[in-house]
């Protein structure tokens, strides 16, 4: 069976490859009824079933490998080109990929008979001139498990004679969900022509306007689209964007080496991950902060990043034998606080991408691609403020192959200091493990090449915990991840982590369907309880602060006044009716979400609406015993049927209601 084409197709086919040609560079070969077969004829293939170009795959191992002999090449290309028919496409595509990445393994013997092993490189992720880029337009595939199926792939992309990339393309009219539903998801079966994607990097669908891309185990609505080049750039969705911004020759390396990952962390098959736009973009920039803050380490020696600056306290002792500042008093509080010799010392910025967007992905993108192309040895501290975020992270990075169950996670300070001194690439920790004063004589480690990752940067790493961590680790660099915006008056977050490096808003993410649509409504007005002024005097009182490491006591002082008025008993429950009466619709619009202030607020609120929410639930259940008394009371069966209908239509969605 040979897939049918009509002109409107071969128009799009012909406008993408002349752009991959005139824009970005690749070679571009049209196949149908052109190729021939053997080694010197137009791709080097034997026959339709071969995906890969050996004869450039060769070529480049052998150019790339100077060091191996011939055989050891040979080696290469057919441990790159095997088919294990009791294996699956994702098993294929993910040997593969390491491979591909990080070297095929090749055993030899030198001059001497000394067995030797290596690992053979057939992309050059470096220097982008090293590899061939081709794209051949309607390629012939013949299945492997049955012959008879044929299909003829519109374009596909090979690096080094590798199908990286395939692109799937309909006629500008169509709709192109229809070239997944149709097209990719048939060749993707095993017992068509799924070999095609065994070293398969993404996949693109387009109609020559719009454009998608996923990976070989992505559902449709896991297709993304590549909006943005930078992360200043207006968004936009032609398919012009996602193929200078994918199938740029830099940038498609960069992609295959450093932004694709199989998770197997979740309940399922083990799914393939290509970063989102905005993740690769965001990783790039926080990596460039890497690359700025080792230029900086070079320019100020160790002995010359820190000055201590010695702040003197008046103090008196108070009944309960606390020590207060105060004024013409002989005894004193003294603090040695560290100051760096450049502003950017130790800071690598804020990572503020809004929840849903894939931050344990880019975290896990960020330590794999500093480790890879930054040189050094470096080890990653992840340190979060919970213990549910911790495991979801450490899962995360141990289910993506990233970290193993080995990797430690420190239980305390102490723990982490012995830690710190093995050659671990990663640990985890949770920032209350800090609650110990740290001598700065005496730091749990002098190393420079340690990166700590504070996940939920903006809430509780910015304190006394948050100080001993950096007495401890004096030469770190620190990056916060964090899924909310600083507040606007924020500056002892941008003071310890910098300023962001990146940033992604929930709107823009909400736009790219990174995450679903949140609606806002403003129900304290209804209620007549908002204080319209509130966040101005909040704002006001942190900038008259004069916050120092151990804030939080002083805010709560400044604050207190508007706690009681935001937590009042009548206020309470008068927004404890709204929410039940509100909830009771939100199956016609979507979720809910009651957020408070504190968990001690969360509690007094559950305590207000359980009871509430059990009498509304009570008055729908008996609304709907009377309305079905009167259903059956109708004669008429069409009549009952269609007022049944129309009241159920009408019916408050309630926990454990059943239609009868």
């Amino acid at each position: 069976m040979i897939t049918d084409i009509n002109n409107e197709d071969r128009l799009v086919q012909a406008t993408f490859a002349a752009h991959l040609e005139q824009a970005l560079g690749w070679e571009n070969v049209y196949a149908w009824n052109e190729e021939t077969f053997g080694p010197d004829s137009l791709l080097g293939r034997a026959d339709t079933r071969e995906v890969v170009l050996k004869r450039d795959l060769r070529a480049a191992a052998t150019r790339l490998n100077p060091q191996l002999p011939e055989k050891a090449v040979e080696e290469a290309v057919t441990k790159l080109t095997h088919h294990d028919f009791s294996r699956a496409l994702p098993q294929h595509n993910q040997a593969f990929h390491k491979m591909i990445r990080d070297g095929v393994p090749v055993s030899y013997r030198d001059a001497n008979n000394t067995l030797r092993h290596a690992l053979a490189r057939v992309i050059d992720f470096r220097e982008e001139k090293n590899n061939r880029f081709l794209a051949v337009r309607e390629l012939k595939v013949t299945g492997l498990r049955s012959p008879n199926y044929n299909r003829r792939a519109d374009l596909i992309c090979f690096v080094n004679g590798l199908p990286l990339v395939f692109i799937e393309l309909k006629a500008v009219y169509k709709n192109i969900r229809g070239g997944f539903e149709g097209n990719l998801k048939d060749y993707l079966d095993e017992h068509v022509i799924a070999h095609a994607f065994h070293h398969n990097a993404f996949l693109i669908v387009s109609n020559g306007h719009r454009a998608r891309y996923g990976s070989i185990t992505s559902e449709w609505e896991h297709f993304g689209e590549w909006k943005r080049l930078d992360e200043r750039d207006k968004g936009s969705v032609e398919a012009e964007v996602l193929l200078n911004g994918m199938l740029d020759k830099e940038r498609l390396l960069d992609i295959m080496e450093n932004f694709i990952l199989f998770d197997a962390s979740k309940p399922g098959a083990t799914r393939k991950v290509v970063a989102r736009n905005h993740q690769l973009l965001g990783v790039n920039r926080a990596v460039a902060s890497v690359f700025h803050q080792e230029e900086l380490k070079k320019q100020f020696p160790p002995d010359r990043r820190f000055t201590y600056r010695v702040i003197e306290f008046p103090c008196v002792q108070t009944a309960e034998g606390n020590m207060l500042p105060q004024v013409q008093k002989s005894e004193s509080l003294i603090l040695n606080l560290p100051e760096q010799a450049h502003a950017d010392l130790g800071k690598l910025g804020v990572f503020w991408h809004t929840q849903g967007s894939g931050k344990s992905y880019s975290m896990a993108f960020f330590a794999e691609k500093v480790r890879r192309i930054v040189p050094g040895n470096f080890t990653f501290v992840v340190m979060t403020d919970r213990n549910d975020l911790d495991s979801q992270i450490y899962r995360s990075f141990v289910g993506c192959g990233v970290a193993d169950d080995q990797t430690p996670r420190a239980s305390s300070g102490k723990e982490l200091a012995q830690i710190l001194k093995q050659n671990y690439r990663y640990v985890f920790s949770l920032i209350h493990k800090f609650n110990q004063d740290v001598n700065p004589e005496e730091p749990y480690s002098r190393r420079d090449d340690i990166i700590v990752i504070s996940d939920e940067a903006h809430r509780t790493q910015a304190g006394k915990m948050a100080r001993n961590m950096r007495v401890a680790l004096p030469n770190a660099s620190f990056i916060g991840f964090t899924g909310a915006p600083l507040f606007k008056h924020d500056n002892l977050t941008k003071r310890i982590f910098g300023d962001y490096v990146s940033c992604y808003d929930f709107k823009r993410s909400e736009e790219d369907g990174a995450t679903v649509k949140l609606v806002y409504e403003n129900r304290g007005e209804k209620l007549g309880l908002t204080r319209l002024d509130l966040n101005d005097r909040i704002a006001d009182a942190i900038a008259k602060a004069e916050l120092d490491p151990d804030q939080e006591a002083l805010l709560e002082k400044l604050l207190g006044k508007d706690y009681e008025v935001i937590t009042a008993d009548d206020r309470l429950q008068k927004i404890a009716a709204d929410f039940v009466e509100h909830a009771a619709t939100r199956w016609e619009s979507g979720k809910s979400m009651l957020v408070c202030v504190d968990k001690i607020t969360c509690a007094r609120m559950h305590k207000l609406i359980m009871p509430l929410w059990q009498k509304k639930l009570e008055a729908v259940l008996l609304e709907i015993a009377l309305m079905e008394t009167k259903l059956l009371s109708e004669k008429d069966d069409e009549t009952r049927q269609s007022s049944r209908t129309e009241e159920i239509n009408s019916w408050p969605r309630q926990p454990g209601w059943k239609a009868r």
